[in-house]
């Protein structure tokens, strides 16, 4: 079989598997319904109300969403480690994910009845943040940052942002209703109203990071390279870093600020296909998808009454893949 035909199979195999998963979260939870009756009630062939009930209005749009911020968080990472040329970049340890839940408490805080302005705060706050690390990392002016130089300046970034989310939370307690499980990142009582809010936003930075793949690829030939052959760096980064930001911020704001899914479904397509960017942005978002899927169904059963956040299992995932990036990136 061709390259182009193990990749084929590779992108064909991974939609299969989040197709399944999506049919066992369905079924998964206290109530547990067989895999036949969760596609019959899917297609709407059932004849168990109760099942058309539960796995059509309560958890099949949970899960969409699930598979919504896992493919956001999944391109937004790959995006910025192939601009910035660094493994180790991902919108929660540099810092983006903190930006965007900043700014998102503070329109809950400041119009608590203005929900639909949360994903573009989120948004501006993910680029802000986007932003700085870049101009601390690289300096004013340079494109040439260190890996170390970029962790250390989204971890300073990040622990700011941070601070200030806890400071508005703490000042206004009384008017602001948040919960720490938002901040870990959950997907609790995520319903239909969130999709419609959040899909726009999927949509256009999605399309916009398969654009960028063919450019991607020019960046990892280094910008000398790709300058000789056409390419117009500064501007291409500029839409990368605008990109990835717009797919993070939305995420946040409808999912918390779930961490690692953009280090680890990048890196995890990158051991299948290596790195051609125009097959590695569609399988990483699926892989990021299925990544959430099956982290938010054992987050919500596993310990049953009791619903873990998603952010704590990704988390459990993602800190030991980071040290060992980590200490690969040595």
């Amino acid at each position: 079989m061709t390259t182009a035909g193990v990749r084929s199979a590779i992108l064909a195999a991974t939609g299969l598997a989040l197709a399944g998963a999506v049919v066992v979260a369905a079924g998964s939870g206290t109530l547990r319904f067989a895999p036949a009756e969760v596609t019959a009630a899917l297609f709407g062939t059932g004849t168990d109300p109760v099942a058309e009930q539960v796995v059509r209005n309560i958890r099949l749009p949970r899960v969409l969403v699930a598979i919504v911020v896992g493919m956001q968080m999944a391109l937004a990472g790959t995006l910025l480690q192939g601009v910035l040329r660094n493994p180790l970049a991902a919108p929660n340890i540099i810092g983006v994910n903190a930006g965007a839940g900043l700014f998102a408490v503070a329109i809950m805080v400041l119009a608590p009845g203005a929900f639909s302005w949360v994903p573009p705060a989120a948004f501006l706050g993910a680029l802000v943040a986007a932003a700085l690390v870049y101009a601390l990392g690289s300096g004013i002016g340079g494109f040439h940052a260190a890996t170390v130089q970029i962790v250390l300046a989204g971890v300073a970034v990040s622990a700011f942002f941070s601070a200030a989310t806890s400071g508005l939370m703490i000042a206004y307690s009384d008017d602001l209703v948040i919960t720490y499980a938002w901040l870990v990142g959950g997907l609790s009582g995520r319903g239909w109203s969130y999709l419609a809010l959040v899909w726009p936003y999927t949509l256009v930075g999605t399309m916009t990071a398969l654009v960028l793949a063919p450019a991607l690829n020019l960046f990892a030939l280094g910008e000398e390279v790709g300058r000789s052959l056409g390419l117009a760096a500064g501007r291409y980064r500029a839409l990368a870093i605008f990109t990835a930001a717009l797919l993070a911020g939305s995420a946040v704001a409808v999912a918390g600020t779930v961490g690692f899914v953009g280090l680890i479904a990048p890196h995890a397509a990158r051991l299948l296909v290596r790195d051609d960017y125009r097959v590695l942005m569609p399988l990483a978002a699926l892989l990021g998808a299925l990544l959430m899927v099956l982290a938010d169904t054992a987050a919500r059963t596993a310990f049953q009454p009791v619903e873990l956040p998603v952010g704590v299992l990704t988390a459990a995932l993602g800190a030991p893949f980071f040290l060992v990036l980590l200490r690969r990136a040595r």
